[in-house]
């Protein structure tokens, strides 16, 4: 039996006065969901262990089965790895947004649409006038990018940009949690407050204005940490041969990198709701055909939680079902090695909150002859239902893989 992780990242949501108090998940058209759902069996997953801010790392990293007492180390490092810095000792590894200020308030976290391209051009500009033998700005993708300060201490309050959109940012800036962390935060503080001079008046920012676009114009420093410790998955699993990750988001290629995956590069894979769903689709299937794992993991909904948007949201719902799962499902029933598939969010990204939350997430677990339990559809009410109850830990993964 090979195994599949269909992971939506964010999809998960709260009971909408607009859809009459149902969840997105309830109200949105999604047979191919509720077909894994209704033929297979369902739980909730507590994915983000108390004490721990509901972020993505923290979120994917448990699912794969990682305890963030022994693992957690922040963004950063996952960035790095992604990208392929390689982390030395004493290495404190930020993740850099490229964010949009306005006035006093921190517009958002992303730019709105930034394309690579563009953040290169800035990324490279920063590390000329910034960068010296203690600090380094790499590019990442999009507006994620990575900042690496040589001996910095990592204890450090940092607030991640996607939590305080239209908020003042000067209360959210970087503290140090102890006295001996001050040089680290003063350092960084300082950084921003020099990248907000530096890109105010680049001509590339000049010309997004121009164009009716959200400038980049300030770096927002946070999830710093050092080099992870996880084992890889090949050895705590031995029916892990090979394994692969799919995705367009950096922080999920490091948690692949260091969980001893494959990753995966999809042409069109945007990190966005204009990603290329079929062709996540395609190389999930193929990667099946060399690989005992996959972890494929799509970003959409996440981004659309993010925006505040219903309509966009219920969009990514929408093609996450009919063009991402349904091909998947089409393929697989072809095909003569069966495959267990679990489906689930990483944590809500409420549209009426905007940010990420830590309730426990829907999950369904499917393969050929399971015993479905009696859940009929895939969302956030149906899941308590369901026949695994709600799980924590490494509880969900251990479940998943031993299903032979």
């Amino acid at each position: 039996m090979k195994h599949l992780i269909i992971l939506c990242d964010g999809m998960a949501d709260w009971p909408c006065e607009a859809l009459e108090g149902k969840t997105l998940l309830q109200y949105a058209d999604t047979p191919h969901f509720d077909f894994l759902a209704s033929q297979g069996r369902n739980g909730l997953l507590k994915t983000v262990p108390d004490g721990f801010h509901p972020g993505s790392e923290v979120a994917n990293s448990s699912i794969l089965g990682y305890d963030q007492h022994l693992v957690y180390e922040g963004r950063g490092p996952l960035e790095a790895a992604s990208i392929g810095v390689q982390l030395d000792e004493g290495d404190l590894a930020l993740r850099c947004n490229l964010v949009c200020i306005e006035g006093d308030i921190l517009k958002n976290h992303s730019c709105g649409r930034l394309e690579t391209e563009d953040a290169d051009v800035l990324i490279r500009f920063l590390q000329e006038h910034l960068g010296n033998e203690r600090i380094h700005f790499y590019t990442g993708v999009q507006y994620r990018h990575l900042l690496v300060v040589k001996h910095g201490d990592k204890r450090l309050h940092c607030t991640p940009p996607h939590d305080i959109p239209g908020k003042p940012f000067r209360p959210y800036m970087l503290s140090a949690e102890v006295p001996e962390a001050e040089e680290t935060a003063a350092l960084l503080r300082s950084l921003v407050e020099q990248s907000q001079q530096l890109l105010k008046d680049h001509p590339l920012n000049q010309a997004r204005r121009a164009n009716g676009q959200d400038p980049a114009n300030s770096i927002w420093p946070w999830g710093g940490g050092y080099r992870p410790r996880m084992v890889p998955l090949t050895e705590t699993y031995p029916q892990i041969r090979s394994g692969a990750v799919i995705t367009a988001v950096d922080l999920i290629r490091g948690i692949g990198r260091y969980a001893g995956l494959n990753v995966i590069n999809v042409e069109g894979a945007t990190g966005l709701y204009d990603t290329n769903y079929e062709g996540k689709a395609q190389a999930a299937v193929d990667a099946l055909r060399t690989n005992d794992f996959v972890y494929l993991h799509v970003e959409a909904s996440d981004e659309a939680g993010h925006d505040g948007s219903l309509e966009l949201k219920l969009r990514t719902i929408h093609d996450l079902d009919h063009r991402l799962v349904a091909p998947i499902l089409q393929a697989l029933a072809e095909q003569d090695e069966p495959v267990a598939i679990g489906l689930l969010p990483d944590h809500p990204t409420p549209i009426a909150y905007r940010t990420h939350t830590a309730e426990p997430i829907p999950f369904a677990i499917y393969y050929p002859g399971i015993e479905p339990d009696a859940v009929q559809t895939f969302d956030e009410v149906a899941a308590t239902e369901g026949a695994y109850g709600t799980l924590e830990g490494d509880q969900f993964i251990k479940q998943f893989m031993n299903i032979k």
